[in-house]
């Protein structure tokens, strides 16, 4: 047996090296998910912070910098993280003091760590592209315990440049500052896994179950991008469309009543279209009473479903004739949500976990 082979699942430090060098920890394997992130708290500094991480990143505006500098410092940070504040203090989690997203994404890494605790080698972590707990961070504490294998997972079902790809981005950066690297894994979108589909249809049926009408009108409504994004050749509009088809299959609902649209569109330049927000207001004034509104992009509900779409396509819908509405919840850190993530995970860990 040569030094790099480990005898037990995992070693706690190397056994043969020269005399005086430094015990370190390997032979463990980790599985690291992600998701984009939360502000540290709901006032003006905390939300400034986070909104100009997240607006500086160059994959989710694609604007030269002498373009897009002054209009983000100058304008968008001086009034809008106390605007955003608010929308994020309607669905803090003021138990824990902080997001929701933060609150499931926890409990994601905490459910799935033990599914795998049949596996003492491998060790569930979670952190965020932008606040924290960051991803350098949590990569950091994976080495620290031994893990020379990380599996990366954006918990993002279909793919983007500015989700999927800043995510990974993220975490090579944390990389290049390492002398000695961990291999490294991304785990592919699941837009069109069957174990993501059927999840997702276990979802929904027992959301419409627990309704007390029969949604005349259901919308699939993905999280939007500048259309140019998609001209450029990012895969995500199409991947949207196949996960609301397949969903839409699985269920058994015939196409007339179902629809698909982007939302949380910002800036002056066209967006993915339908826009969610127009097409609810547009059923309403048609006619339409009773709708039901679901987000399968998301993996865990945040700002974008809890507040834009639960309360403020519900003001749209109620305030232009509609009467019966509902939004039914992302799968989160429930047992079918955790499903799909372990089935993403097992499939990913293969060649690495017996």
């Amino acid at each position: 047996m040569n030094d790099t082979t480990p005898s037990k699942p995992f070693l706690e430090e190397r056994q043969h090296w020269p005399a005086g060098h430094p015990p370190v920890k390997y032979g463990r394997l980790g599985v690291l998910l992600l998701n984009l992130g939360t502000p540290d708290a709901t006032s003006y500094w905390p939300m400034r912070r986070y909104l100009k991480q997240f607006l500086s990143d160059p994959r989710v505006i694609e604007e030269p910098r002498w373009k897009w500098w002054p209009i983000l410092n100058l304008i968008i940070l001086t009034v809008r993280p106390s605007r955003k504040g608010k929308d994020y203090a309607s669905i803090w989690n003021n138990e824990k003091d902080e997001g929701p997203l933060k609150t499931i994404t926890r409990s994601q890494a905490e459910q799935l760590a033990a599914r795998l605790s049949a596996h003492p080698n491998v060790v569930v972590d979670w952190a965020m592209r932008y606040a924290n707990p960051s991803t350098e961070s949590r990569i950091n504490a994976l080495m620290a315990q031994g893990c020379d294998r990380i599996l990366l997972v954006p918990l993002y079902p279909q793919y983007a440049a500015a989700t999927t790809a800043t995510a990974a981005d993220d975490a090579f950066r944390a990389l290049i500052k390492m002398r000695w690297q961990p291999a490294v894994r991304v785990a592919p979108s699941y837009h069109d896994d069957p174990a993501y589909i059927d999840a997702l249809a276990r979802s929904m049926r027992a959301g419409l179950a627990k309704l007390d009408f029969e949604p005349e009108k259901i919308i699939a409504t993905f999280h939007g991008m500048p259309q140019k994004y998609h001209a450029a050749g990012d895969p995500y509009h199409c991947q949207c469309q196949k996960t609301s088809r397949l969903l839409r299959e699985k269920l058994g609902i015939e196409k007339e009543r179902w629809l698909t649209t982007f939302q949380s569109r910002f800036g002056n330049d066209p967006w993915l279209q339908p826009y969610t927000d127009e097409t609810v207001q547009a059923l309403a004034k048609s006619g339409v009473k009773k709708l039901v509104l679901v987000a399968p992009g998301f993996s865990a509900d945040c700002l974008e479903t809890l507040e834009e779409l639960d309360v403020e396509n519900r003001h749209y819908f109620e305030g232009n004739g509609g009467e019966k509405f509902a939004y039914i919840p992302a799968l989160n850190d429930t047992p079918e949500g955790v499903d799909v993530i372990e089935a993403v995970v097992r499939r990913e860990l293969m060649g690495w976990l017996d």
